[in-house]
């Protein structure tokens, strides 16, 4: 496990790229094994491949890229079922970067 420094996560890609693939393909797998596959998918090819995690406040956050469900054109699907496993994708991220990061409780 890497020893994780928040100055340092202001540099993340140079600091921790690794650490940042492990976490999104840890969510990844986590979420093709639980939702439609298509669909998890999309998402992680044309939402989540503009998104930027960030840590502030002891908290990880992952900011997506402006109108994220518009960006969706890979598969048909409804807005709100879109939203609620597009929440979980992130807050899969979010509890890997923990996770990752040793900041899990």
């Amino acid at each position: 496990m890497t020893e994780f420094d928040p100055e340092k996560f202001e540099d993340k890609y140079a600091n921790y790229f690794p650490e940042l693939q492990k976490a999104y393909k840890n969510a990844f797998e986590r979420m093709n094994d639980t939702y439609d596959s298509e669909l998890v998918h999309a998402i992680d090819q044309q939402i989540l491949n503009e998104s930027e995690p960030f840590y502030e406040d002891g908290e990880f956050t992952v900011e997506l890229p402006e109108n994220p469900t518009d960006r969706l054109t890979a598969i048909i699907v409804d807005d709100e079922k879109l939203d609620a496993v597009l929440s979980t994708y992130v807050e899969e991220i979010e509890a890997e970067l923990r996770r990752v990061f040793g900041l899990d409780d």
